[in-house]
């Protein structure tokens, strides 16, 4: 069942969308903006796959209502470049998880990632136990946490330094 139009910005671009108000923004990122950095993982906003960043805030796209969004600025993995302005390039926190090597499987990465620029933006030098808080909420099955650990002090680093 199509809704009544929706309008969103996200990573920059404007979208109009008829989906229904109730829809989880998860499920619009992915369905039909194509975007799939956000992962599907418990569905309950409880694991951190699905984060994006709204107005700048990390927020788990599972549980949110699309029309809860309606009129503030979403950004996914996918947009971090635009955020950083390094158009068409990666983040310095992407490049600092690729450079600790902080990720095994990767399905977590989108979240951690995430998490970690929001954390940055709070905290641009971030002691451990901050980066142990902001990162408490993301689940990594794998155990990567102490490269995702090192990622973050390394994209601390990466943004004192740009």
């Amino acid at each position: 069942m199509k809704g009544a139009a929706i309008h969103l910005t996200v990573n920059g671009q404007a979208h109009t969308l008829a989906v229904p108000r109730d829809a989880p923004l998860l499920n619009i990122l992915r369905n039909d903006l194509q975007l799939n950095g956000p992962k599907y993982g418990c569905g309950l906003g409880e694991c951190g796959a699905c984060s994006v960043l709204v107005d700048g805030i990390e927020a788990r796209a599972c549980v949110i209502p699309v029309g809860g969004v309606e009129g503030r600025h979403i950004t996914t993995l996918e947009g971090l470049g635009a955020l950083a302005q390094t158009h068409g390039k990666l983040h310095p926190v992407q490049h600092a998880f690729i450079d600790c090597q902080a990720a095994q499987c990767g399905y977590c990465l989108n979240g951690m990632i995430l998490a970690t620029v929001a954390l940055l933006k709070r905290h641009p030098k971030p002691t451990d136990k901050q980066a142990r808080s902001a990162l408490t909420h993301n689940l990594c099955r794998c155990g990567a946490h102490l490269e995702i650990l090192q990622a973050v002090q390394r994209a601390a680093e990466l943004m004192a330094n740009a």
